[in-house]
């Protein structure tokens, strides 16, 4: 697994408002992200919505753009 880079203080399964301040987006942008496929990790326990930290966080590194000046 790669390394946290400061997130392996946040919990294992993230709330839309934990997800949508990791992303800096809205808790509404989050649910039609998650809705549209957009969001990996995405689990529904009932009625409730939870994001997989881990997948997350390895989202954003494999989406990540490299440096220019690599």
């Amino acid at each position: 697994m790669t390394t946290m880079n400061g997130f392996g203080d946040l919990p294992l399964m993230l709330t839309p408002e934990e997800t949508a301040q990791l992303l800096r987006k809205s808790r509404k942008a989050v649910y039609l992200m998650a809705d549209r496929g957009q969001i990996p990790g995405a689990v529904k326990i009932g009625r409730s919505l939870r994001f997989c930290r881990d997948d997350l966080i390895r989202w954003l590194d494999e989406s990540r753009a490299p440096s220019l000046k690599e």
